[in-house]
């Protein structure tokens, strides 16, 4: 049985959580926070990124969006150190998990050798999309282009260049599936 004092400390938690979430909505002007957004670590956006994160999602230690673009995050995600660069796109699904991952929509620089200190052109961007409920695990890199199918985990260190079917386990670099979840 909870006594008065676990009530009263719930209360001084979800009052701590308040304050976060109106000073990082003082603080950034192109960020915005759904309902009861726990912010247990710290949010830095730079160069013109909008942000949108979705209710109950949880942000822990320093969750980084970067680049011209915009990103949307779901309800009840969990972002464990992100790293999110966006030139267009990135959209995350309800219920997803993303560890200390790397999401980039970009290239920043042109392939062709001539090219390579000329600005980025679009062919250098595209969005990705993460559907819901994947998890990506510490060290992945999701590049431009992407979709993430539902229920989906990307592996520890893996380098996702093309699309994931939903339901599968994704491994490696290049990524391989080595896992389909039967429905």
């Amino acid at each position: 049985m909870v006594g008065a004092g676990g009530f009263r400390g719930g209360r001084l938690v979800r009052a701590v959580f308040a304050a976060k979430r109106s000073w990082y909505r003082l603080r950034y002007r192109r960020l915005t926070l759904g309902r009861d957004v726990e912010i247990r670590g710290r949010i830095r956006l730079r160069r013109g990124v909008r942000v949108s994160i979705g209710d109950r999602t949880r942000v822990n230690k320093l969750v980084r969006f970067a680049g011209p673009g915009e990103v949307r995050v779901g309800a009840d995600c969990l972002l464990n150190a992100t790293w999110i660069g966006t030139w267009t796109s990135v959209t995350v699904g309800d219920r997803c998990l993303l560890s200390d991952c790397e999401l980039l929509d970009n290239d920043f620089h042109n392939l062709p050798p001539g090219q390579r200190h000329d600005p980025p052109t679009p062919a250098t961007r595209a969005p990705i999309v993460v559907e819901d409920n994947v998890w990506i695990g510490a060290h992945a890199l999701v590049l431009k282009g992407v979709r993430v199918g539902r229920d989906s985990v990307v592996g520890a260190a893996t380098v996702v260049r093309g699309d994931v079917p939903p339901g599968v386990v994704v491994v490696g670099n290049p990524q391989q599936t080595v896992k389909k979840f039967d429905d």
